[in-house]
Protein backbone atom coordinates (compact mmCIF):
# COMPACT_ATOMS: atom_id res chain seq x y z
CA UNK A 1 0.00 0.00 0.00
CA UNK A 2 2.74 2.11 0.61
CA UNK A 3 4.09 2.20 -3.58
CA UNK A 4 0.27 2.89 -3.91
CA UNK A 5 0.62 6.25 -2.13
CA UNK A 6 3.75 7.31 -3.33
CA UNK A 7 2.67 6.87 -6.75
CA UNK A 8 -0.43 9.04 -6.37
CA UNK A 9 1.21 12.23 -4.85
CA UNK A 10 0.74 15.27 -6.18
CA UNK A 11 3.86 17.15 -7.43
CA UNK A 12 4.15 20.59 -7.86
CA UNK A 13 6.95 23.36 -8.89
CA UNK A 14 8.04 25.49 -5.98
CA UNK A 15 7.84 28.83 -6.94
CA UNK A 16 11.32 29.36 -5.81
CA UNK A 17 13.79 26.79 -6.55
CA UNK A 18 11.38 25.63 -9.46
CA UNK A 19 11.73 22.10 -8.68
CA UNK A 20 9.02 19.72 -8.64
CA UNK A 21 8.51 18.62 -5.47
CA UNK A 22 5.72 16.61 -3.08
CA UNK A 23 5.82 18.56 0.15
CA UNK A 24 5.22 21.90 0.98
CA UNK A 25 3.16 24.84 1.47
CA UNK A 26 0.63 26.96 -0.18
CA UNK A 27 1.17 30.60 -0.38
CA UNK A 28 -1.99 32.49 -1.88
CA UNK A 29 -1.73 31.06 -5.54
CA UNK A 30 2.19 29.52 -5.30
CA UNK A 31 3.55 26.88 -3.77
CA UNK A 32 6.92 26.62 -1.87
CA UNK A 33 8.32 23.29 -0.70
CA UNK A 34 9.75 22.46 2.39
CA UNK A 35 13.39 22.58 1.68
CA UNK A 36 12.91 26.02 0.55
CA UNK A 37 11.34 27.11 3.43
CA UNK A 38 13.20 25.68 5.99
CA UNK A 39 16.00 27.12 3.96
CA UNK A 40 14.46 30.72 4.08
CA UNK A 41 13.93 30.47 7.89
CA UNK A 42 16.97 30.01 8.80
CA UNK A 43 18.32 32.71 6.68
CA UNK A 44 19.80 36.24 8.10
CA UNK A 45 19.07 39.00 6.37
CA UNK A 46 22.93 40.06 6.56
CA UNK A 47 23.67 36.72 4.20
CA UNK A 48 23.59 37.36 0.32
CA UNK A 49 20.94 34.98 -0.19
CA UNK A 50 18.34 36.79 1.88
CA UNK A 51 17.81 39.10 -1.11
CA UNK A 52 17.47 36.19 -3.80
CA UNK A 53 14.38 35.04 -1.10
CA UNK A 54 12.93 38.38 -1.13
CA UNK A 55 13.10 38.86 -4.85
CA UNK A 56 11.54 35.46 -5.37
CA UNK A 57 8.82 35.49 -2.99
CA UNK A 58 7.76 39.21 -4.34
CA UNK A 59 6.90 37.16 -7.39
CA UNK A 60 3.98 35.33 -5.52
CA UNK A 61 0.78 37.42 -5.82
CA UNK A 62 -2.35 36.82 -3.93
CA UNK A 63 -5.54 36.38 -5.81
CA UNK A 64 -8.01 39.00 -6.63
CA UNK A 65 -11.17 39.45 -5.09
CA UNK A 66 -13.53 38.11 -7.88
CA UNK A 67 -17.47 38.99 -7.24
Amino acid sequence: MGSFLAKNQIRETCAICEQTKTAGIHLYTSFICTDCETIMIKTETSDPQYKYYVEKLRKVTRPGIYS
